[in-house]
């Protein structure tokens, strides 16, 4: 031990380890130097990763703990370390996602001054995270971070920002944790649930739409089970298609952007929606068209985990504020005294027809690489993306069939994928990690390659290449058209091939969709990191979509 025993850093890493936390992701700072140290005393509990940016170190932490349901923990020095890493907060706040990050701070001292990277961090995530707060009473560090924990795990579950000043590292960090810590969790009303049961017997078109974070695999399992037993449709929310299984004969699709318009018309058809865990957002709600709030105060039932989710947008016809996994426990329970199969059925179908790979005019047809990976991975692997058109035809193609097997942002992040694909691994290191990205998306966070290479992390990516910001090229065709009004979206990429090879990863170029199948296959057995570059054509813009076609219009 370089430093006594009971110093606010060591209490900091004491809490860690009492709470169960088994690594850190972070980028090394001076300013937080004295927790590093206690971290070195603890190796064998707990790992640390560091990584080769804050972005791509916060992220790993959100994706930990969108993957785990406990906190996932970055750690990263002040000023352009902590703005750096405020993506990920800004992720795991859309993405309702416990994570706690240690921000490095200036000494109390110094407070006021201008000090080298002095920012105060109450006010910069204040409207980011849960909570945003400073350690300013060493003696009060385990009481902090315990608050931490609850906070980040309790209600609507979130990130926690804690700065860190410098000199209260050193001084007596008062004392030591008694045990970890607890979050309360909200069941819903047996007599709450008798109303959702009198409801539903009376639905001719309910819909029932899943989605939001911390459900376990019991309950997941619980409530598709009562779902598909009695006929009832089941929509899961923008990237949460892994809550259900895809392959459910009641299976409808996914709320998400590019929905199915079969499914957008069943959901505003619908006499019930039961929504658990959704916080029916733009995205979900196709920017807040696919209800009305005159048709919500008479249809939706809506049960979230934060009760100031409730009543936000939409008016409900009935509400409770309860944990998503209990209460979904608790209404598989439910007999309506009737079932739905035919309305099953024809969900299903309909989910089925459009998930069906699409004609393309390039020689690599996305959505048949697509659905190749459902094909040959098994249902355990973990897919990650970040953001762009690249991922419609992910979202669109693949089928999830196990609980906790994706990991995308519903803020819509750009780069997030590869630093999550590497969380991923590091808990899961025997089940497939394959990370889809587009080229201007993976470049956002591509030097954790180097991260992946140091801690022998075998993740597989897969480079879709078409040389441009394809998303924001597709809406410049569809509001600016006339073919000459594209700017700031095309792109110039490197040979991935030899960007990957150059940091000792393997790495294969892929022009075809017949070639697929065996990069894909080279890739998963190369037994290190590796990278697939996927050259695609910016004309197949989005499935169903082309450059031409939206000019044309």
């Amino acid at each position: 031990m370089s430093q006594p025993a009971n110093t606010a850093a060591r209490r900091i890493v004491d809490t860690l380890v009492m709470n169960g936390v088994d690594r850190v992701f972070c980028v090394p700072g001076e300013s937080y130097l004295a927790v590093l140290d206690a971290l070195a005393d603890v190796r064998d509990r707990i790992q640390v990763i560091a990584c080769r940016h804050e972005a791509g170190a916060a992220n790993m932490a959100e994706a930990y703990g969108k993957l785990t349901g406990r906190p996932g923990v970055c750690m990263v020095t002040r000023g352009p370390g902590a703005t750096h890493a405020s993506i990920g907060v800004h992720t795991a706040h859309q993405d309702s996602t416990p994570m706690i990050l240690f921000v490095g701070q200036i000494a109390l001292t110094d407070r006021g001054r201008g000090a080298f990277q002095e920012v105060d961090y109450r006010e910069v995530f204040g409207g980011l995270a849960k909570w945003a707060t400073e350690i300013e009473s060493p003696e009060r560090t385990v009481e902090v971070v315990e608050r931490a924990f609850a906070t980040a795990l309790q209600g609507r579950m979130g990130p926690v920002v804690i700065a860190l000043p410098e000199d209260i590292l050193h001084a007596d960090g008062g004392p030591a944790p008694i045990r970890p810590v607890t979050p309360a969790k909200a069941a819903l009303d047996p007599a709450f649930v008798e109303q959702v049961r009198a409801r539903l017997a009376k639905a001719e078109r309910p819909l029932l739409v899943l989605g939001g974070s911390g459900w376990t695999e019991e309950a997941a399992t619980a409530i598709g089970d009562w779902a598909e037993r009695i006929g009832l449709p089941v929509a899961l929310s923008f990237r949460r298609k892994d809550v259900l299984s895809n392959d459910r004969s009641n299976y409808a699709g996914d709320l998400g952007l590019g929905c199915n318009p079969k499914l957008t018309a069943r959901a505003k058809a619908a006499d019930l929606i039961l929504a658990i865990g959704a916080r029916l957002g733009e995205n979900p709600t196709q920017g807040y068209t696919l209800f009305t709030r005159a048709r919500t105060a008479e249809t939706l039932i809506h049960i979230h985990p934060g009760a100031e989710e409730l009543g936000r947008v939409w008016t409900p016809a009935l509400s409770a504020t309860a944990d998503n996994s209990l209460a979904a426990l608790a209404l598989s329970t439910i007999d309506p005294g009737r079932d739905w199969q035919a309305e099953a059925a024809a969900a299903h179908a309909d989910y089925q027809a459009f998930s069906t790979p699409v004609p393309v005019t390039g020689a690599v047809n996305m959505s048949e690489c697509m659905a190749h990976l459902g094909e040959v991975l098994p249902p355990t692997a973990i897919i990650t993306n970040g953001a762009g058109n690249f991922a419609a035809w992910l979202h669109r193609f693949y089928r999830h069939r196990a609980c906790r097997t994706q990991l995308a942002p519903t803020s819509g992040a750009m780069g997030y994928g590869y630093p999550a694909a590497l969380a991923a691994k590091s808990v899961h290191p025997d089940r497939d990690v394959i990370c889809i990205a587009g080229d201007g998306d993976y470049l956002m966070t591509g030097q954790e390659i180097a991260t992946a290479v140091q801690y022998g992390i075998n993740v597989v990516v897969v480079v879709v290449d078409n040389g441009t910001y394809g998303t924001i090229r597709m809406h410049q065709e569809m509001h600016y058209p006339g073919g000459q009004r594209t700017i700031a979206t095309d792109l110039k990429n490197p040979d991935f091939v030899k960007y990957a090879e150059a940091f000792g990863a393997f790495g294969v170029r892929c022009e075809t969709t017949a070639d697929f199948p065996a990069a894909l296959a080279a890739a998963r057995n190369a037994g290190r990191p590796a990278l697939v570059h996927l050259i695609t054509s910016a004309e197949d813009i989005a499935p169903t979509r082309t450059i031409t076609g939206l000019r044309s219009q």
